[in-house]
């Protein structure tokens, strides 16, 4: 189904499906006369000689400098020349075709005075899916995303280079075999397609996508873990939560309960203990305030997708144009960080767990470090140890890098909001909490087979789809296997979707 862009609607999960599953999008016709309509104004006043940013004039700390008719169209050129500054490593696809979507839905607003054929070109290369080769890393997340931005820009003169049918090709060479022609950049095209923190954006978007799916599993697998610590299960009822009023909280209980559902530990016909550790009970608040931590991020990030970040923005029904910092990645950096925190938080969480499931004095009767042969064999001893390094790696990334700021451009461009380090180190966290919860699913799968009573429906499926990839550890072997099997497993989400077909979903 093809996502239409009108400059409003653009959600997390329209962004998936263009980025990472290659779905076609449609420039909404009124998009397509504000954005002439923009354009015809920003013609106007050249022709009139007024002075405007990034238009007639340098950009930073040459914003003073005025550009004579004859340099105006060169200077986009250069422009893009300058800032195509970036280094090292390609940016995945998904990232790119991401970022150019946003930027779309930018100029979709029409207060961007771009060319409609610059769009339209845009719109071109996502659907024959040819994509620029963008390094990583160079964004400070202020003035936009200008290096990484600067490098699909180069696509519209020709240059650069792209990615199309899985080859690596010179730009003219890409664009010539997609069928696209080439527009060229004229007055105001270059600045109009890389003033926008379009990457980071793009980028907190897919993270937030995968980080709910994430912790939506982190709920099941704290459910395996204590059933298999045969808990007190008062602690996941929904009227507990509703009287504090979290609402994060409150979907973390009601998940929880579903998972439960049906064992023998809900159903009262196990004794338990008055009250548990903090690891167990504590469950709903620590991952419900995640939960409204990244529903917080979610909302910012909408509000980046749908908005107009650029600069100048330009207002054809008053005839005007402003000049302002509507590329400041900030409001998508602050939250995005404390999103990333928050993934860390309940990765420490699952390692407390696992760590119960191991201790013999904290186990409730599982065997030592969950092996037959406790001595001669190690059992799960060493998964903690891998499960502790990548927690402190996440601990050390989760330090924000919203407040990082070193100032540029000769103190023109003094504080910028290091959105793209945000960004990058949010996937680097998220890629270690899925080894530290897979490492925990492992375990409570052991620690279950142990146990003789039923358990929860969502428990016994998500044990069930365990059990297809790790088998039972009955002597000791090589783990790293295992590990990273399960690292794979959790990322792959099936977990989560073979527990959904039981229990339902865990959202609701």
């Amino acid at each position: 189904m093809t996502v239409v862009i009108d400059g409003s609607g653009l959600t997390l999960e329209k962004m998936v499906r263009v980025a990472r599953d290659n779905e076609k999008v449609e420039l909404h016709p009124d998009a397509l006369e504000r954005i002439k309509a923009c354009r015809a104004m920003l013609e106007e006043k050249i022709e009139a000689n007024e002075i405007m940013y990034g238009v007639n004039t340098g950009i930073g700390e040459f914003s003073e400098v005025v550009l004579n008719p004859d340099q105006v169209k060169d200077f986009q050129k250069y422009l893009i020349y300058n800032h195509a500054a970036g280094i090292g490593d390609p940016a995945p696809i998904e990232y790119v075709r991401g970022a150019m979507l946003g930027r779309i839905n930018v100029h979709a607003h029409g207060n961007s005075g771009i060319r409609p054929v610059i769009t339209e070109t845009l719109v071109q290369m996502l659907n024959k899916g040819l994509t620029p080769y963008v390094c990583q890393k160079g964004s400070v997340g202020a003035c936009g995303d200008l290096s990484p931005m600067s490098q699909i820009a180069l696509l519209l003169m020709g240059e650069g280079q792209a990615y199309y049918k899985d080859e690596l090709l010179d730009g003219k060479k890409a664009m010539d075999k997609a069928g696209i022609a080439i527009p060229g950049l004229q007055a105001r095209d270059g600045l109009g397609t890389i003033n926008g923190s379009n990457v980071l954006t793009a980028m907190s978007a897919l993270f937030l996508y995968d980080a709910n799916n994430w912790m939506k599993q982190a709920e099941i697998a704290a459910c395996m873990s204590i059933e298999a610590l045969m808990g007190n299960l008062k602690p996941y009822t929904e009227l507990l939560h509703e009287v504090r009023g979290f609402k994060g909280a409150v979907r973390t209980a009601k998940a929880m309960k579903k998972c439960f559902a049906g064992g023998d530990l809900a159903e009262g016909r196990l004794k338990c203990k008055v009250q548990d550790a903090y690891s167990m009970r504590s469950t709903p608040q620590v991952i419900g305030a995640a939960h409204d931590a990244l529903a917080y991020a979610r909302s910012q990030v909408e509000i980046e997708l749908n908005g107009v970040g650029d600069n100048p923005i330009f207002f054809p029904d008053r005839k005007i144009q402003l000049s302002g910092a509507n590329f400041q990645g900030s409001p998508v950096s602050l939250p995005c960080d404390m999103a990333g925190a928050a993934v860390t938080m309940i990765s420490v969480m699952s390692e407390r767990r696992m760590n119960r499931l191991n201790h013999p004095a904290l186990s409730v009767g599982l065997p030592p470090f969950l092996t037959k042969g406790a001595g001669m064999m190690s059992g799960l001893m060493l998964s903690q140890y891998t499960a502790d390094m990548q927690i402190v790696e996440q601990r050390i990334l989760s330090a924000p890098a919203s407040i990082q700021s070193i100032p540029a451009a000769a103190d023109q461009e003094d504080f910028v909001s290091m959105g793209m380090n945000t960004a990058i180190k949010n996937f680097q966290i998220l890629d270690n909490a899925y080894g530290v919860l897979g490492i925990e699913f492992m375990a409570a799968a052991q620690a279950l087979d142990f146990r003789d009573f039923t358990f929860g429906r969502g428990v016994t499926k998500a044990k069930e789809v365990i059990r297809r990839h790790v088998d039972f550890l009955d002597i000791d072997r090589p783990l790293y296997p295992d590990h990273t099997a399960m690292k794979a497993l959790v990322k792959s989400c099936e977990i989560l979707e073979e527990v959904e077909k039981v229990v339902g979903n865990l959202e609701e």
